[in-house]
């Protein structure tokens, strides 16, 4: 694959060396953590830039949580919310920028508004013309795993093998996008850390991330403050960055091209360690 990625704005996701941070700028009041919540234009704007100071290699922006038991809404409040976001970051940088959203119409018109790469949690499940828009805008895809809808996705999930189900499934809807148009190298695959999943498979899953990497796509690990962090450690959602830092390392050490981040200094900290070791491995 080409470890160079071309993205519609003009600049570039490069793979070629260490792995890459993306900054989660949630456009919303009632994202799962409350410090990531940014309910007004310059308040996204400001944490974006901030996050860009920091050192990310993209910004993800996100105007529908997605936490256990959030609600739809409607395409329209979904552009209210982002599409000045995404105008104002683009009027001043030339930073890759990703969009969290499952809707084809959202998906366009961030696109339009100056958008990189589409976010789409349901792996092209909601939306399936994603991958044509993709294809044809010349955009990033990142197709992630969850089993259910937000709402009732940790009601009893079970997987006889979580690791071989979300790789098998993650394959597939890849191979969707690909015959859509969608060059495979700019198709980048999240197991969905959290997203229907008990503590113990989102363990299994990053523990054993290389069965992913070695599907021979890019991939995300996006697994930051989450609640099976705080059931091993007791702690907070607040308090979780110790943790949140551990499980990344383990996951870069499985192989992890981009890892997605509540706390961007920090998690540049980590990636630049941990080559550095590597390097000297």
């Amino acid at each position: 694959m080409h470890e160079k990625i071309e993205l519609p704005s003009g600049t570039t996701l490069d793979f070629s060396g260490p792995a890459l941070v993306m900054a989660v700028i949630n456009c919303t009041e009632d994202s799962f953590y409350s410090g990531s919540r940014n309910p007004t234009t310059k308040a996204a704007l400001d944490r974006a830039f901030l996050a860009e100071e920091n050192g990310a290699a993209i910004i993800d922006l996100g105007a529908e949580s997605t936490r256990p038991g959030a609600a739809y809404i409607d395409a329209d409040e979904e552009k209210r919310r982002l599409i000045p976001v995404i105008e104002g970051f683009r009027a001043r940088s030339r930073l890759p920028v990703s969009v969290d959203t499952r809707k084809l119409e959202v998906a366009c018109c961030a696109l339009d508004a100056g958008a990189d790469i589409i976010n789409d949690i349901s792996a092209l499940e909601d939306s399936p013309g994603i991958a044509t828009l993709c294809a044809e805008r010349k955009a990033g895809l990142i197709l992630m795993h969850k089993k259910g809808i937000p709402s009732t996705m940790q009601d009893k999930p079970f997987y006889d093998d979580v690791v071989a189900e979300v790789s098998n499934y993650l394959l597939a809807a890849a191979q969707q996008a690909e015959k859509a148009g969608v060059p495979r190298e700019k198709i980048i695959l999240d197991p969905g850390i959290g997203f229907g999943k008990r503590t113990e498979d989102n363990l299994d899953l990053i523990a054993r991330f290389d069965a992913i990497t070695a599907l021979g796509y890019f991939t995300l690990m996006a697994l930051s403050r989450k609640r099976f962090i705080g059931e091993i450690t007791g702690r907070t959602t607040e308090d979780r960055l110790a943790g949140t830092i551990t499980a990344n390392a383990f996951a870069l050490l499985k192989g992890a091209h981009m890892i997605r981040v509540h706390d961007t200094a920090e998690a540049v900290d980590l990636v630049k360690l941990f080559f550095a070791l590597s390097r000297r491995c």
